[in-house]
Parts: structure tokens; sequence; C-alpha cells
């Protein structure tokens, strides 16, 4: 990844450990290929990462680290970088999610007037 821009490079090793990071720790997979791998490693160490995002974020940032960095410090620190930004990204979409529909409803004896503004300022 040398030809290109060292910060380009680096969002997609980004983007590219957060994918693979959540394919394993999150989905199924294709043909259901990683939920059969994570019921024939059960409650092993291997199994363990395998439902633990950000430990497994460690060790998916790895190889793209390798790809990016040019010097063994560069590596460490673009270790945990990638770890790090695909645990803030995992972090960003899962705060993205809706609330639940009861979340939203206040009780009818609520008289604090922060909680009861509207979305433009203006109190309810």
């Amino acid at each position: 990844m040398n030809s290109i821009n060292p910060w380009f490079a680096f969002a997609l090793a980004a983007l590219g450990t957060w994918r693979v990071t959540h394919l394993i720790a999150e989905e199924d997979g294709p043909a259901e290929l990683v939920l059969r791998l994570r019921l024939k490693l059960g409650s092993s160490v291997l199994g363990g990462w395998m439902d633990c995002f950000q430990c497994l974020s460690l060790w998916i940032a790895v190889p793209f680290a390798i790809a990016v960095a040019q010097s063994l410090v560069e590596g460490v620190l673009a270790w945990l970088a990638l770890s790090g930004a695909a645990c803030l990204l995992e972090r960003i979409g899962a705060a993205r999610r809706e609330l639940p529909a009861h979340a939203l409803e206040f009780p009818e004896d609520n008289d604090h007037v922060v909680l009861r503004s509207g979305a433009d300022g203006t109190e309810s």
C-alpha cells in the first residue's frame, strides 16, 4: 500500500478491520460458515474471541497494520489505532440503531421542562 496516500491506506485498513471483525463477531457469514465455526469452537479460547468484538479486532488488525506500516513502531501504532478505529465504528453503528418506542415516552406527571422540550427547543 505504499503507492497510495498513507491516510487513505489507513482509512481503508480501518474499514477492512471493522468489516472482517464485524463479520466474525456479529454475523452468520455466507452460507452460515461463520456460525458453524463459532458453534464448533464453542466456549474455547478461540470461540470466546469470536464473541468479543474488541478482543477480535486486535487480532484482525494485525495483517492490516502490517500492510500499512513502514516500520516496527508504525506497525505497533497502526495495530492499536486500527483496532481502536474498528471499535469506534462499531459503537457509532450501535448508537445509530433506533431506540424502542417506549424509551421516548414520558410519564404524564413529568414536569421537567428540559426533558419535555421539543426538537426545535420549544417547551411542550
